[in-house]
């Protein structure tokens, strides 16, 4: 196996042009989903009379398709070229950018978010692919860390990010600042080398990927609906039952085809499988967490976007640090230590934001700090889910590996907001963003049980 990815890494001449480049389009594609949090209100205000629930689709069907696609562009990637298909995201990225900044209606918006979505997955993995066979072997662990902790920041970072550009200009800059950026990236990729294709089989099962889709949407749409439809509304149950049956098609395609979407080996992985499964309730945890704290700032403590987007800015600041020096010392700290150590900082936070924070105004007596402790949990644990989860992959498979993570990521990002907006209908007022904070410590406490159970190994480096 380290031969196998050291070959490629004798070719690759610009090792670090390939990393900035491959980071840079990773932190705008998790920008770009959370930065829709902070311009929530804003594009409320642009399109009046659409309910909360609907423009919450600017945000879920990002999460969908970017989710429901990663590991068929994976694969992909794995087949064709990961160059050839990171290019290609970040084209179909830059138009659906185009689409979002010039949306004359909410539906067109949510068009446009869905575009960047199917960018994002596509250079997602092909991003990861590169970094890695840029380097050797025995930096894996780092290079996987390093590349998650950008695409942290790019989440954390949104919200701060899109109040600058939203406070100076309107939402739809938060959009038009994309295309500077991408057209950039696609200039100076063809500096970098190209790996090989990796994996000459057969195509993956496309129609597997888009059942995950309707799977995932539905589940989706199922709970957002009770916002306007109530819990009991035949059509919510409607739609989380389409759900399940269509999880059901994936499943059983997966166990019957004989070029399954994910090849069968991999779920004999526990490692693997331990991190994807905690990566869906992290992912959830992460992204509700972001909406609820830019809705509470704007709506309860009457903040304006950007004194909301500066309340902000200390926990990206805090995920680029602690990341980075995760990636630095990931092998010495262990994994499962990291896993552990993140969970309950973002736990003990939200519980801090649940009993210490109320209607009056405290940003620099239990804000701040507590952001500065979301921070910490979120560089930790992010970095060493993603790690844990492609540690044991074969070099043919890593851009898939990644892939998945990611998937599982952007499935509970999209739950996570929809779980949160249906929690906050349970009150008003105050008591709506404590019963979110509550649902998403239970989601960090459940993310770091699981993780409880992941090998004591501490990296790849012994093991590649």
């Amino acid at each position: 196996m380290t031969q196998a990815v050291s070959k490629e890494t004798q070719q690759s001449a610009n090792p670090w042009l390939t990393f900035w480049l491959c980071g840079t389009a990773t932190f705008i594609g998790t920008l770009d989903f959370s930065v829709v949090n902070v311009a929530f209100i804003e594009i409320e205000r642009s399109f009046a009379g659409v309910s909360r629930a609907t423009i919450s689709w600017t945000v879920t069907a990002y999460s969908i398709l970017y989710g429901s696609l990663l590991i068929v562009s994976g694969r992909t990637a794995d087949r064709v070229g990961r160059r050839n298909v990171f290019s290609a995201g970040v084209t179909v990225f830059l138009l659906g950018s185009v689409v979002c900044a010039s949306a004359p209606s909410v539906m067109v918006l949510i068009v446009g978010r869905g575009l960047q979505g199917t960018g994002a997955a596509m250079l997602t993995p092909s991003a990861l692919g590169m970094m890695i066979a840029a380097f050797p072997a025995e930096r894996r662990s780092q290079m996987v860390a390093w590349n998650t902790a950008m695409a942290a920041l790019g989440v954390a970072a949104g919200p701060t990010f899109g109040a600058v550009l939203i406070g100076a200009f309107d939402w739809r800059a938060a959009f038009w600042v994309n295309i500077p950026i991408c057209l950039g990236v696609l200039v100076l990729v063809r500096k970098v080398h190209a790996p090989p294709p990796v994996d000459r089989g057969p195509m993956p099962d496309v129609v597997a990927a888009l059942l995950l889709t309707i799977a995932v949407g539905a589940t989706v749409w199922g709970i957002a609906e009770t916002e306007t439809a109530g819990v009991s509304d035949i059509r919510v149950w409607g739609a989380l039952l389409v759900g399940v049956v269509f999880a059901g098609f994936v499943i059983y395609r997966t166990r019957t085809r004989e070029i399954p979407l994910l090849p069968r080996v991999m779920f004999q992985n526990r490692s693997m499988n331990l991190a994807n499964v905690a990566m869906i309730i992290w992912g959830g945890a992460f992204s509700g967490n972001i909406l609820n704290n830019v809705l509470f700032l704007r709506t309860e403590w009457k903040y304006g976007i950007v004194a909301a987007g500066l309340l902000s800015v200390l926990a990206p600041i805090t995920v680029a640090t602690t990341s980075f020096f995760v990636g630095r010392n990931v092998s010495r700290l262990g994994l499962r230590n990291l896993l552990i150590f993140g969970s309950a900082c973002f736990l003990c936070c939200q519980l801090g934001f649940l009993f210490l924070v109320n209607s009056n105004r405290t940003p620099w007596s239990t804000w701040l700090p507590l952001m500065f402790l979301l921070g910490i949990g979120i560089g930790c644990a992010s970095p060493a889910i993603a790690a844990s989860a492609v540690q044991h992959a074969p070099p043919e498979q890593l851009a898939l590996a990644g892939a998945l993570n990611s998937t599982c990521r952007q499935i509970g990002a999209a739950l996570g907001v929809a779980v949160l907006v249906a929690v906050q209908l349970t009150s008003e007022g105050l008591g709506s963003f404590r019963a979110g904070w509550l649902t998403m410590a239970v989601f960090a406490l459940v993310s770091g049980a699981i993780s409880v159970w992941q090998p004591r190994q501490r990296s790849d480096a012994s093991v590649a």
